[in-house]
């Protein structure tokens, strides 16, 4: 007998809604679902979708019983239609749900109706059952860039970033403007295609960037390889989000190396952003404490976040718990950034995102365990166990964030005050 897992307060959702992520979040991205009512209401909902600043701004083509039995592209094409005549765009997505990408309706078919149309329409086979929304985002990003990226000449200075589900990062906007910031120390102009209202416009540059810096440590290897072959732009892939002193003075190295950018130069970019998180640190000393903690959530945070709390601060990790969709085969890459951390103690590492089994996990750390770090999800297991709680990964159920950041070195100086603003 097949036992079938069902996962607690999941906080990974299916294809479609990381489909919706990249389109809605792209300022004039116009995400057309093809699909049920109830997956365009959800898909808003999850993945915070905002159409020039509103709320809900997603056309659907809503479904029922008779577009399942007879086929629903008429209805495709007058959604479309409208929302050709009614959305403020640059970008149209047609996001085929489960129900139409099971009746296999014609989408390419009614695409090539709207050819003349004067900004330009895609479509991508996002079903639900096809994956989840890991899925989503690496697939829509793909078609997104394949219908945009031009090459007319490589820009020395230009930079892509990607590699970062933008709903799975609480402080996306903060850690972007952050990123941004520390390239800018380098002489660097950085495309990160979500948080400016000129994303589209940096899609369609991303083909004369001299750099791609891919900060997943398992997504967008078809992208990296599809931007060489494509434009000839080579990838740099940094093992999740730099955090701390030492990990953006690491960061910043390699990204200089890579570039052939001025030695001296770079290291006095460096000698500055470090300075700058020292003389803050300098102010924290009759306040630390060192904490054994647990650290919750997706790779692209946990893997810096830890190599800020232990490196820099000398914090014992305990328990590291990854809740993306991390590939069998990508796992013990992942567990050996972790295993080098700069401390006699090794972390253990575990790939789990139900959150019953995480508070299993957490269990085993009873008494041992004064620190835990991770989503709103986890604020009760930090409870359960009388240990101090800090939210540093999504869900963010509790508090409302707009540009804060964990990352870079402004960004780990809130971390700081996270930590230790919690009596």
């Amino acid at each position: 007998m097949t036992t079938k897992k069902c996962t607690e307060r999941p906080r990974i959702l299916c294809s479609l809604n990381g489909a919706v992520d990249v389109i809605g979040n792209l300022h004039k991205g116009i995400p057309i679902l093809h699909a049920g009512p109830g997956c365009s209401m959800q898909a808003a909902m999850q993945t915070h979708l905002y159409y020039l600043g509103g709320y809900h701004g997603m056309p659907s083509s809503n479904t029922y019983e008779k577009e399942v039995v007879f086929g629903g592209t008429d209805r495709l094409r007058e959604t479309i239609k409208g929302s050709l005549e009614v959305m403020d765009g640059e970008l149209y997505a047609v996001l085929t749900g489960c129900t139409m990408g099971i009746t296999g309706d014609d989408v390419g078919g009614v695409l090539r109706d709207f050819e003349d149309s004067e900004y330009p329409i895609i479509s991508v086979d996002v079903a639900g059952f096809k994956g989840d929304t890991y899925f989503g985002y690496q697939a829509t990003l793909m078609e997104v860039v394949k219908k945009l990226a031009k090459k007319t000449r490589t820009d020395g200075r230009l930079v892509n970033l990607y590699g970062q589900v933008p709903s799975q990062d609480m402080t996306l906007r903060g850690d972007m403007e952050e990123l941004e910031r520390i390239f800018g120390r380098l002489g660097l102009k950085l495309n990160t295609f979500f948080i400016r209202r000129d994303g589209i416009q940096q899609l369609k540059d991303s083909g004369n960037a001299a750099l791609n810096v891919n900060i997943s440590p398992w997504m967008c290897k078809n992208l990296d390889a599809y931007y060489d072959v494509a434009f000839g732009v080579p990838t740099l892939h940094y093992p999740g989000m730099p955090v701390g002193p030492s990990d953006v003075a690491d960061f910043m190295r390699k990204v200089a190396e890579k570039l052939g950018l001025d030695r001296e130069e770079a290291e006095d970019a460096v000698a500055g952003e470090q300075q700058y998180a020292y003389e803050y640190f300098d102010s924290l000393m009759g306040n630390f404490e060192r904490h054994r903690y647990i650290l919750v959530g997706e790779s692209n945070s946990v893997l810096g976040i830890a190599r800020f709390l232990t490196n820099d601060h000398g914090h014992i990790p305990l328990a590291v718990i990854v809740t993306d969709s991390v590939p069998e085969k990508a796992q013990p890459e992942v567990e050996a950034h972790v295993k080098a951390l700069e401390c006699d103690r090794k972390a253990d590492v575990y790939f789990e995102n139900d959150v019953y089994l995480i508070e299993q996990l957490a269990q085993k750390y009873r008494g041992r365990a004064t620190l835990l770090l991770g989503s709103s999800f986890e604020k009760n297991i930090a409870k359960a166990l009388d240990v101090f709680f800090v939210t540093v990964s999504a869900p963010c159920l509790d508090k409302e964030i707009l540009n804060k950041s964990h990352i870079g070195i402004r960004g780990c100086i809130s971390l700081d005050e996270d930590m230790y603003n919690h009596y």
